[in-house]
């Protein structure tokens, strides 16, 4: 590879780094490209990536960004997944495509936000629920106040009437 071209790759990389919320350093031996292709469609509908470079040049793209503390893992085979938009939805791909290929594919680190976490603590966060099950969760309970507070004003009126009826039916039947 020419001078020129390890320029643009670090260039790609490097502004990758700087624009990740989360980034997640892995080991692949004895992976298909059918296999990694089926990762890089996963990642993609996460607005994630993953790149296979060279050690180097990863060490050089990761300087001056929120993920310097990551360089001491780029050894051997390795590939970077970087997520955009949030952390846990790449975490949920990567995990348990890690548990799927076993051997073939294990995560080494990560980092979130520029700190630097565990296989342990990306496993646990790819346990959280994602960003859209959690805006779920919350418009429901925006909706659950006031349609209880409705339910509330509607009872007084309402047992009012029940209570009318009842004395009517009374009447009636005296």
């Amino acid at each position: 590879m020419d001078r020129d071209k390890k320029n643009e790759v670090v260039d790609a990389l490097s502004d990758s780094f700087a624009r990740a919320k989360i980034a997640v350093v892995a080991e692949y031996r004895g992976l298909k490209v059918s296999e990694l292709e089926k990762l890089r469609r996963s990642l993609r509908e996460q607005d994630a990536q993953i790149r296979v470079a060279k050690n180097t040049l990863l060490r050089i793209a990761v300087k001056d960004t929120p993920y310097d503390n990551l360089s001491d893992t780029f050894s051997g085979s390795t590939a970077v997944a970087v997520g955009f938009t949030e952390p846990v939805g790449p975490a949920k791909v990567l995990t348990a495509f890690a548990k799927e290929y076993g051997a073939s594919f294990t995560i080494r680190g990560a980092g979130l936000e520029g700190s630097r976490i565990s296989a342990e603590d990306l496993l646990a966060l790819s346990k959280l629920p994602g960003r859209e099950e959690l805006l779920g969760k919350l418009l429901g309970a925006m909706t659950a106040v006031p349609t209880s507070f409705v339910r509330v004003l509607n009872a007084v009126p309402q047992k009012f009437m029940y209570a009318l009826t009842a004395i009517k039916e009374q009447k009636e039947n005296q």
